[in-house]
């Protein structure tokens, strides 16, 4: 199993990294976990292409988290010409709307689709890729997922945990993939909570939202809804995992100084290996491999 980073970012705009996205190769087959802005940037970067791609899984539906989603499905479709399955999504219930307003008929999309669909021009293109008309819609097979749900293929076992985001306006999940290489916990966005350490109990590698420096965000009144470097840390010790990943940065993690000083704060509470994630990144799931970036 490998893991590479396609945005460490979050909602704030940065140059130097893409909003949520992570690509998992296990084997022949890749799987998705988000798709932010400029995630899909990211993914080309890899080497692989839209219809290389047939899973992709949604934590929760803020932008940061789904708006390359459109990118990856209309290019997929264009691109597959019709010679693809398509694309199995799994993602809270709205995502079926969202897809419905994007391409369905007089959608987000219209223009274009029409276009691609109904002139000559384009029939020929599709034609030419291998496709045989008449031409049909983006259709993705949208999956609501559920909490303590379970996804399985041949090679690989999805488990699904609701955790601790927005509670009331958004839907928000963590993950665990098993497969033979090993086990990988994305925690999507949350604050502390049980769900999140015990979908990741004993994992090799968990993945942490880390959206600030612990402390700066904090009203005594309310729960923590989003989890500092402190708080991903003290989860990623409770749950016992070996590699504890952080990311989902704001640009107050980038000042001078920063990485420094959570590192060292965060191995005083977790004594395993963490990755300070940067967009690109690529690492086995032993704790003995270094990961590299680019």
């Amino acid at each position: 199993m490998n893991i590479t980073l396609l945005g460490t970012g979050s909602p704030v705009p940065m140059q130097n990294r893409a909003s949520s996205g992570y690509l998992v190769e296990l084997d022949n087959e890749i799987l998705v976990f988000d798709h932010g802005a400029g995630a899909h940037h990211n993914f080309l970067r890899t080497g692989y292409r839209a219809t290389d791609l047939n899973t992709i899984f949604f934590s929760h539906l803020h932008t940061d988290h789904c708006l390359d989603y459109a990118r990856l499905v209309h290019s997929r479709w264009d691109q597959g010409a019709g010679q693809i399955p398509e694309l199995q999504v799994y993602a809270p219930p709205y995502m079926q709307r969202m897809t419905d307003l994007l391409f369905g008929e007089n959608g987000v999309f219209h223009p274009d689709l029409n276009g691609r669909l109904n002139s000559e021009g384009s029939k020929q293109v599709y034609l030419n890729r291998g496709g045989a008309l008449p031409r049909t819609r983006p259709s993705p097979v949208i999956t609501p997922i559920t909490d303590r749900q379970v996804i399985e293929s041949d090679s690989w076992k999805v488990t699904v945990r609701e955790v601790w985001h927005q509670p009331g306006y958004i839907e928000p999940y963590a993950f665990r993939l098993e497969a033979d290489s090993g086990t990988l916990v994305y925690s999507g966005d949350t604050g502390p909570c049980d769900g999140i350490v015990e979908i990741a109990k004993d994992a090799d590698v968990l993945i942490h939202m880390c959206y600030f420096i612990s402390g700066t965000f904090v009203d005594e009144s309310k729960e923590l809804t989003s989890s500092g470097h402190l708080e991903a840390a003290r989860t990623a010790a409770e749950a016992n995992v070996k590699t504890l990943v952080a990311t989902h940065f704001t640009p107050q993690m980038d000042a001078p100084g920063v990485k420094e000083k959570c590192l060292a704060e965060m191995a005083e509470i977790f004594p395993g290996r963490i990755i300070w994630g940067e967009d690109m990144m690529k690492f086995g799931i032993s704790p003995d491999e270094v990961p590299h970036a680019g």
